[in-house]
C-alpha cells in the first residue's frame, strides 16, 4: 500500500472525474473477476506470514476507499469494527491485527466482504457523480486504484503459494492457456557511457501522469558503459546452472544467500518439482517450458546464477535507461495467461515489461532529493527503504497499465513467491 499525495486544488466539476469513475469501475471489477474462481475456503487460506488470504485482499482494498476517501469526505465508517482487521501498515490509522494471523479470520465471511465492497463501490460512485470529492480526495482515489492493482497481483501470487501447499496441487483455473513458443537466442546489447535522466516528476505537483513518491524526483545519473542481455534468463538456461551444481557451490552465493539455501534446502526455483521437468502453476502441475523465463527466484538465486554465468545483475539505472525509450508492452495479467511466456523473436531488448519482474543489483533506497508524500497515510514507501532490493518491469500477474519505466517494486532478498526472474548484465561495452 502506498502513501497519499499532498492535496492539490482542482474544481469539483473537473472533467477528469468522469474518467476516474470509469477507471474505478474497471479496477474494482477486475479484482472480483480474479477472485471468482476461488471458493470461500480458498479465500481464507494463508500459507505463510508474508502472504494474505484472498478475502483479506478484497476487504483491505475496500477499507482503503472507506477510510481514506469516504471518511475523509465526512462519511461515518461503514464498519468501524473492521478497522483493526483491515489496516495493514498505517500506524496513523490505529492498531492492527497481526499480519501472520490473517488466515485465522473466518469472520467476516466472504459474503460479508463482498457486501462491503458493493456498499463502498456504490458510495464512491455516488460521490463522484455528485461532485462530492475535491481534488485531494480524487487524488486519494487514484492512489487507491493503483494500490488495488498491486493487491490484485498479490492475490494471485498468494493463492498460488497456498494451492501449492495442498498435496492435491489443485489449479486456480483449469482453463489457463499453456505456454508455447520457440527459443530466442541470447544476445548482448551494448550501451555507451552516458549521463541519463531517470525517475519520474513528482506527482501531482509536477506532472499529471501518476507515479509513486519513491519514483521521484527525476534526476541525472552517470551510467558507465555496459551490456545487457536482450531477454530474461530462460528455464533451460537456469536448468544448466542446477545441473552444474549451482545449489551446491558455496562460492557462487552471497553469505546470506548460502545460509538461505542451507536452511531452506533449496535445490531449484520455487514450484519446480524434484524431476526438474514440471512446475506448479496457477493452471496446476505442468511441464516446464524450457524457453519461458525462469521465475520465482529470490535475489540470492538471481545473483548466484549471474555470477555462475560470468555476468552480474543490472543496476536499476541501467534497466531504466533501456526501458525508458520503449513502449510499455508485454504479457500482463489482462491477457489471462498468468504464466511467463517465451520471448517473441525481435530485434533489440525483449520482454522488459511483463512476464517476470527482473531483480536488479540496486538496494531499495531513496532517489536523491526524495520527499515522501505528506498526509496521514504518507508512511508506506519511505519507511521500507531498508534491507530490500529493487525489481523492475512487471510480470504476467501485473495489471496492464500499472507499470512504467520508473516503477520501483521492492522485496526482501529471500523472497521467492513473486513472479521474479533476471536479466544478465556485464560491465563495459
Amino acid at each position: 500500500m502506498h502513501a497519499i499525495a499532498t492535496p492539490h486544488a482542482l474544481p469539483s466539476d473537473d472533467p477528469s472525474v468522469a474518467p476516474l469513475a470509469q477507471r474505478f469501475s474497471v479496477v474494482r471489477t477486475a479484482s472480483e473477476r480474479l477472485a471468482a474462481p476461488l471458493s470461500a475456503e480458498d479465500a481464507m487460506v494463508q500459507s505463510m506470514d508474508d502472504a494474505s488470504p484472498a478475502k483479506w485482499h478484497l476487504a483491505h482494498t475496500t477499507w482503503f476507499f472507506d477510510r481514506f476517501v469516504l471518511q475523509a469526505a465526512g462519511d461515518a465508517p461503514l464498519r468501524a469494527d473492521w478497522n483493526y482487521l483491515l489496516n495493514s501498515y498505517y500506524d496513523s490509522a490505529g492498531p492492527r491485527h497481526p499480519r501472520p494471523q490473517r488466515g485465522l479470520l473466518s469472520r467476516p465471511t466472504l459474503e460479508a466482504v463482498q457486501a462491503y465492497r458493493a456498499d463502498v463501490d456504490a458510495r464512491i460512485g455516488d460521490g463522484l457523480a455528485q461532485g462530492r470529492f475535491d481534488s485531494a480526495l480524487c487524488e486519494r482515489l487514484l492512489v487507491g486504484l493503483h494500490h488495488e492493482q498491486q493487491h490484485q497481483e498479490l492475490l494471485l501470487t498468494d493463492i498460488k503459494h497456498a494451492l501449492s501447499c495442498n498435496p492435491l496441487l489443485p489449479a486456480y483455473r483449469d482453463d489457463l492457456p499453456r505456454s508455447a513458443g520457440t527459443a530466442v537466442p541470447l544476445r548482448w546489447i551494448e550501451a555507451d557511457e552516458a549521463i541519463v535522466s531517470i525517475g519520474a516528476p513528482r506527482w501531482p505537483e509536477q506532472s499529471a501522469a501518476f507515479a509513486y513518491d519513491n519514483e521521484s524526483p527525476r534526476h541525472r545519473v552517470l551510467v558507465p558503459a555496459h551490456t545487457l542481455a536482450n531477454r530474461p534468463v530462460s528455464n533451460a538456461e537456469y536448468r544448466a546452472f542446477i545441473d552444474d551444481g549451482g545449489y551446491r557451490t558455496s562460492s557462487l552465493w552471497l553469505s546470506d544467500g548460502w545460509a538461505a539455501v542451507q536452511a531452506g534446502g533449496w535445490a531449484h526455483p520455487l514450484y519446480w518439482q524434484p524431476d526438474l521437468e514440471q512446475a506448479f502453476s496457477l493452471g496446476g502441475l505442468r511441464p516446464l517450458d524450457p524457453h519461458a523465463p525462469v521465475c520465482h527466484l529470490s535475489y540470492y538465486e538471481a545473483d548466484a546464477y549471474a555470477r555462475w554465468a560470468g555476468a552480474r545483475l543490472p543496476t536499476e539505472t541501467e534497466w531504466e535507461r533501456a526501458a525508458g525509450i520503449r513502449p510499455v508492452q508485454g504479457h500482463f495479467a489482462d491477457a489471462g495467461v498468468l504464466e511467463p511466456q517465451p520471448a517473441r523473436p525481435g530485434d533489440g531488448m525483449l520482454q522488459l515489461y511483463g512476464d517476470v519482474w527482473e531483480w536488479t543489483s540496486s538496494a531499495y533506497t531513496a532517489h536523491p532529493g526524495y520527499r515522501p508524500w505528506s498526509g496521514d497515510t504518507g508512511e508506506y514507501n519511505g519507511k521500507f527503504m531498508c534491507g530490500q532490493w529493487v525489481l523492475r518491469g512487471g510480470s504476467c500477474a501485473t495489471a496492464a497499465g500499472h507499470v512504467r519505466a520508473s516503477y520501483r517494486n521492492f522485496f526482501a532478498p529471500a523472497t521467492r513467491w513473486q513472479f521474479a526472474g533476471l536479466r544478465l548484465a556485464r560491465s563495459g561495452a
